[in-house]
C-alpha cells in the first residue's frame, strides 16, 4: 500500500485515511508515491476559515518575529538539500541536479525574504507644509491563497508564500496535484517550525480544489503560477472584483536571437541549456532560436550534433541530462505539436520523439525543425512546453530579429547571444519581455529580482520579491505636528457659521 498523507490545517494533519484520494507516481517508472486526499470545497472552506482566524495574531507581530520563523525554515532547507532534492527528482521527473537546485532556488527565497524583514518598509517622503510628516506604510492584505505548478515544485510555493508570511498575511497553499509529495515537505517544515495554527495550510487536489480557493469570498489574493489558460480563466473570473487581488505568472513562447557577432561557445550551450533542460517543461524555456543567416549553419550543425547525443534516462542517474515528461497528457501535447509542425512544412533535423529508453515512463526527446521566421505557423507561435524547438534564420539587422521575437502573444523570457553592445542595448529596449538574458541562457532566477511576464505571460504582478505588491495594500500617512490645521494648496482651513 502506498504511504498515506493527508492535507495540513490549521496546525494538525486530517483526512489521512478520508476519501476520495488520489496517486502521485514517478513519470520516469510509473511506480506509486503516494495517496493524497482530494479537497472539496468543505475542505478549502475550513482551510481559508482557519487562516482568517489566525490572521489578526499574525499580522499584530513583527516584521522580525514572523521571519524568524521562516530561518527555521530556511536551515532545514539547507541541511537536507539532497534529500529533499531527491524527492523533488523521483516526482517531477527533473534530473537530480535540478531536483536539488529547485531546493536551493527555495532556500534562497526564504533567506530574502528572511532577511529582508530587517529593511526598510515604506518611503518617508517631504510633505507640502512643514508641520507634517507624510510617508508610505504596507499593510498585509489577509488570507493569500497560492496556486503552484509542478515543475518547481519547492522553490515556486516559497516564491509565493515566503513574503507573502513574512509581511503578515496567512496561506491557504494548493500544489500541483502532480507533486503533491513535495508540497508535504513544505508542511513539514512549517510544521516543524511550530508555525502558529492557521497561518500555514496546505489543501491537495485537482484543478476544483484551487477553482474553490479562487472563488472564495474570505481569500484576499490569489497567487497563481501555471498555463496562459487557466490564469486567464482566473483573471477572466476575478476580473470584475475589486476586493480580491491576483498575481498571475503564466506560460511564454521564449526565444533566444543568435546575431552575427554572437559567440558560438555561448550561443550553443546557451540554447541547448534554454531549450532542454528540465527536458522543455519550464515557462521559461526556448521553443524558438532566431539565428543570423551568417552563422545559422554552423551553429545547427553544433546544435544538432548534441540535440541528438543528449542522454535521456533515469532522473536520478548523475549522467542523465532529460528526464520524462510529467505525464500522459504532457507526451500526447508534445507529440501533437511535432506532428503538427511536419504538416505545417517544416524541414525536421532531429526527431526523438520516441526515444529508447528502458523504463516506462513518459519520454518524450528533442525534437529540432528549421522554419521561416515569417511563416504563420502555429507550431512557432503556441506554447509546447516540452523539448520542441525551432531553428529561424533571419537576414537583416537587430531590429528585424527583435521584430520576430515580439511576434507573439507571449512575452516572459528572451536572450541575445552577441558581442556587440549595441546590439544588446537595442535588444534591452525593445524586446517585450519581462525576464532578459544577455550571452546566457533564457532560463535561471534570482529571488532577488522580479520573475514575471508581459502580454499573455502576466499581469503585472510578478513572483520572488516583488510578490510584496500583490500581497500588501500601501497606505499613505500624512502626520499633522502643529496645533493647527494648515491645508496644502494655499487652501484656508477657516470653517464659515452664519
Amino acid at each position: 500500500m502506498p504511504e498515506e498523507f493527508g492535507h495540513y490545517i490549521d496546525g494538525a494533519y486530517r483526512d489521512t485515511d478520508s476519501t476520495p484520494r488520489f496517486e502521485s507516481h514517478n513519470p520516469a517508472t510509473g511506480a506509486v508515491i503516494g495517496s493524497f486526499p482530494q479537497g472539496d470545497t468543505q475542505t478549502v472552506d475550513a482551510a481559508v476559515s482557519a487562516a482568517r482566524a489566525a490572521f489578526e495574531d499574525w499580522r499584530a507581530r513583527s516584521h522580525i518575529q514572523r521571519a524568524e520563523y521562516l530561518w527555521d525554515v530556511f536551515h532545514e532547507l539547507r541541511t537536507r538539500t539532497d534529500e529533499f532534492g531527491t524527492i523533488v527528482s523521483e516526482e517531477s521527473g527533473k534530473p537530480l541536479n535540478e531536483g536539488v537546485a529547485d531546493v536551493i532556488e527555495a532556500a534562497h527565497m526564504v533567506e530574502w525574504a528572511a532577511g529582508d524583514a530587517r529593511h526598510p518598509h515604506g518611503d518617508v517622503v517631504p510633505s507640502e507644509l512643514p508641520a507634517r510628516d507624510a510617508y508610505m506604510r504596507r499593510k498585509p492584505r489577509g488570507v493569500t491563497g497560492c496556486i503552484t505548478p509542478w515543475n518547481f515544485p519547492i522553490a515556486i510555493p516559497y516564491w509565493h508564500m515566503a513574503v507573502a508570511l513574512v509581511e503578515g498575511n496567512t496561506v491557504v497553499f494548493k500544489p500541483a496535484e502532480q507533486t503533491p509529495r513535495c508540497a508535504q515537505v513544505i508542511a513539514e517544515l512549517f510544521d516543524a517550525a511550530d508555525l502558529p495554527p492557521g497561518v500555514f495550510n496546505m489543501v491537495t487536489g485537482d484543478g476544483e480544489t484551487g477553482a474553490a480557493i479562487v472563488e472564495h469570498d474570505a481569500v484576499d489574493t490569489v497567487l497563481f503560477t501555471g498555463s496562459a489558460a487557466v490564469g486567464h480563466a482566473i483573471l477572466e473570473q476575478l476580473g470584475g472584483d475589486t476586493t480580491t487581488r491576483v498575481a498571475c505568472e503564466m506560460g511564454g513562447k521564449n526565444s533566444l536571437i543568435i546575431t552575427a557577432a554572437a559567440d558560438l561557445d555561448i550561443a550553443v550551450p546557451a540554447a541547448v541549456m534554454s531549450a532542454f533542460k528540465t527536458t522543455g517543461q519550464r515557462c521559461v524555456s526556448a521553443e524558438r532560436l532566431f539565428v543570423h543567416t551568417d552563422v545559422v549553419d554552423a551553429f545547427t550543425t553544433r546544435f544538432t550534433e548534441i540535440a541528438d547525443a543528449l542522454q535521456i534516462g533515469d532522473p536520478l542517474d548523475q549522467a542523465s541530462f532529460m528526464g520524462p515528461l510529467i505525464d500522459a497528457a504532457a507526451v500526447e501535447k508534445v507529440r501533437g505539436y511535432n506532428d503538427l509542425a511536419r504538416e505545417e512544412g517544416v524541414e525536421v533535423l532531429v526527431d526523438r520523439t520516441e526515444p529508447s529508453v528502458a523504463a516506462a515512463g513518459h519520454w518524450v526527446g528533442p525534437f529540432v525543425y528549421r522554419a521561416d521566421p515569417e511563416a504563420p505557423l502555429r507550431c512557432t507561435h503556441e506554447e509546447v512546453f516540452g523539448p520542441h524547438v525551432a531553428i529561424l534564420p533571419y537576414e537583416g539587422d537587430i531590429e528585424q530579429a527583435v521584430a520576430y521575437q515580439n511576434d507573439t502573444d507571449y512575452g516572459l523570457a528572451g536572450a541575445i547571444i552577441s558581442d556587440d553592445f549595441r546590439e544588446v542595448n537595442y535588444y534591452r529596449d525593445h524586446a517585450d519581455v519581462g525576464l532578459a538574458y544577455a550571452n546566457l541562457p533564457c532560463i535561471g532566477a534570482e529571488v532577488q529580482l522580479p520573475f514575471g511576464g508581459v502580454r499573455r505571460s502576466g499581469n503585472g504582478y510578478p513572483s520572488a520579491r516583488e510578490i510584496i505588491e500583490a500581497v500588501t495594500d500601501r497606505v499613505a500617512w500624512t502626520i499633522n505636528n502643529s496645533t493647527e490645521i494648515a491645508l496644502a494648496q494655499g487652501l484656508s482651513a477657516d470653517i464659515q457659521t452664519e
